[in-house]
């Protein structure tokens, strides 16, 4: 588990106007998730030229943190079909 403002950084990152879920792009950035003295969670979005606080109430986090968690199964679950297939027995014939 990481400490609260650890650093991570992810393979790829996308914003700007032609968005998607689905599409990779090469820019990387540092993400930092922690607590702030108010008493709410941080998400800091580092990048070249983009410096982006995001600050949510604590239960707004753990929602995110559960949207997270089940986008993770879904890939996971994505990349095991995906995976290539070992031979079945040999027939006999």
């Amino acid at each position: 588990m990481r400490n609260p403002g650890q650093s991570v950084t992810p393979h790829h990152l996308d914003y700007g106007a032609d968005m998607s879920i689905d599409k990779q792009s090469d820019i990387a950035a540092n993400l930092q998730i922690g607590p702030t003295s108010l008493g709410m969670v941080r998400i800091y979005v580092e990048a070249e030229g983009v410096d982006l606080p995001l600050d949510f109430e604590p239960e707004e986090a753990l929602e995110i943190a559960e949207e997270l968690r089940a986008a993770a199964e879904r890939a996971r679950a994505m990349a095991r079909s995906d995976a290539p297939k070992a031979p079945g027995p040999a027939s006999r014939g």
